[in-house]
């Protein structure tokens, strides 16, 4: 088949050689785009509309796993996820993670061995997803595990809060968690809403999803982490986008495509 694909990768020298390896290894692959951030990666990703996404795991802006689930939160649901491949110097953390949740990934620099082998891969993951319509959601169940796995980190997952210390002014608040309806980032922050009110802590989300019981709170967007019992329903609308009413508040959370799996009736 005549796929396309994109890379991203801040190193010039990289990009080139992945790009001449590639035509290499796979001569009818045509490469859409190459950018240098995360930020370029999930703009041209969503114009451009490629098959496969050659993702650094660390670049300016967003990350290669932040772009992908920014890719994946936006990507139109009638079209099947790009395959993505993690493209990473040694980082055994990644690697590990990878393998448990059969994301491919190649490390740099890029053998052609290798390469050759992750290009046979993609294109039979190409060609099921083509003929079965189950096959997909091949990518977007290899993505949904590896961002739910919380096998990035080489340090130990700390304990679940019970208690948000919340600053201000002179004054910090012990916020039971409890009581939180749901988390949103915003911008440096993440606000921490109750049905009283809401707060703001010096935390990203991502830093702070590890220390929360991930039986009780449900990430639905990258940008939002709901508490399961303040759910009151969650509703669809035509275009098949799912919205949530929550107990004690009137705004509505929207769920993304990544994690729409969970309100799919019994």
């Amino acid at each position: 088949m005549n796929a396309t694909a994109l890379i991203a990768e801040d190193e010039p020298l990289l990009a080139d050689t992945l790009r001449a390896e590639l035509a290499r290894a796979w001569p009818a692959l045509r490469i859409v785009a190459s950018v240098a951030d995360g930020d370029a990666a999930v703009a041209h990703a969503l114009a451009l509309r490629p098959d496969v996404l050659f993702l650094d795991f660390r670049m300016p802006g967003q990350d290669g796993l932040q772009a992908a689930e920014a890719i994946a939160e936006a990507w139109p649901d009638d079209r099947p996820l790009p395959q993505i491949v993690f493209v990473t110097a040694y980082d055994r953390y990644a690697v590990q993670a990878f393998e448990r949740q059969a994301v491919d990934y190649l490390l740099k620099p890029v053998t052609p061995e290798r390469l050759a082998r992750c290009c046979e891969r993609l294109r039979r993951a190409l060609a099921a997803a083509q003929t079965a319509p189950a096959g997909a959601d091949a990518a977007l169940d290899a993505l949904r595990a590896l961002l739910g796995g919380g096998a990035l980190a080489p340090v130990a997952v700390p304990p679940h809060l019970d208690l948000i210390p919340v600053g201000s002014g002179d004054t910090v608040r012990m916020v039971p968690v409890d009581d939180v309806v749901y988390f949103e980032a915003a911008d440096k922050y993440v606000r921490v809403v109750t049905v009283e009110r809401d707060h703001l802590i010096r935390v990203s989300l991502r830093e702070l999803l590890p220390q929360l019981d991930a039986r009780r709170f449900w990430p639905v967007h990258r940008a939002s982490v709901v508490q399961a019992r303040c759910i009151e329903a969650a509703h669809r609308d035509e275009a098949g986008r799912i919205t949530l009413r929550l107990r004690g508040r009137a705004e509505r959370i929207g769920v993304s495509r990544l994690h729409a799996h969970r309100f799919k009736g019994l």
